[in-house]
């Protein structure tokens, strides 16, 4: 069976990764299966580069085939922002309140059809003597006025899925786990892997 690294140490992530790969053949570990490994500084300019970066790195320091991915939200009335900054808006500490916070604030005079913005989701498969390849996923919303919802995490009370007229936060997560910008991704992601292997 072949290894993937999956290369977060966040076990949730991990999972959603496991429960496709492993009925195709693939087994898969996160960064916690190694613990001496450092954390990869996110120092790209797009989703795509961050998650080239996490998975070329920690390709080449293991030889093994891994999985990163890079996500966030992106807003259209912000210019796109937080985008790569998602995690850490409000500050260096990731705070998913105080960053929730920072948008509401950001966005308090924004009109009901112009609070568009999107999930983002890029995902890179990097491997020793192979090109890399990348894909990106994403899900339209818009960005309520209040948080809603205790499911998820991140900016998800926020995030109102436009087609199910609840947030993010509101689904289950194998409803979320069907349409969330790494579900697509991931949709993505498994007709690559077939070629990539």
């Amino acid at each position: 069976m072949s290894q993937i690294i999956i290369a977060t140490r966040n076990e949730g992530k991990a999972a959603e990764f496991k429960s496709l790969f492993e009925p195709k053949g693939f087994q898969t570990v996160s960064l916690n299966e190694f613990p001496n490994l450092p954390d990869v500084e996110e120092t790209g300019h797009s989703f795509e580069e961050n998650a080239i970066l996490k998975a070329e790195t920690i390709s080449r320091l293991t030889g093994k085939p891994v999985i990163a991915d890079d996500s966030g939200l992106s807003i259209d009335s912000l210019g796109g922002d937080p985008g790569i900054y998602s995690a850490r808006y409000a500050g260096e500490e990731k705070d998913d309140a105080a960053n929730i916070r920072k948008v509401l604030e950001n966005m308090k005079d924004v009109e009901k059809e112009q609070r568009t913005g999107r999930f983002r989701c890029a995902l890179a498969i990097a491997a020793p003597g192979k090109e890399t390849k990348t894909v990106e996923g994403s899900v339209e919303g818009l960005i309520t006025e209040t948080p809603a919802g205790m499911n998820g995490f991140g900016y998800d009370p926020i995030f109102l899925v436009k087609d199910k007229g609840v947030t993010m936060a509101e689904l289950t997560q194998a409803e979320k786990n069907k349409i969330s910008h790494r579900a697509d991704a991931l949709k993505k992601l498994e007709k690559l892997i077939r070629e990539y292997f």
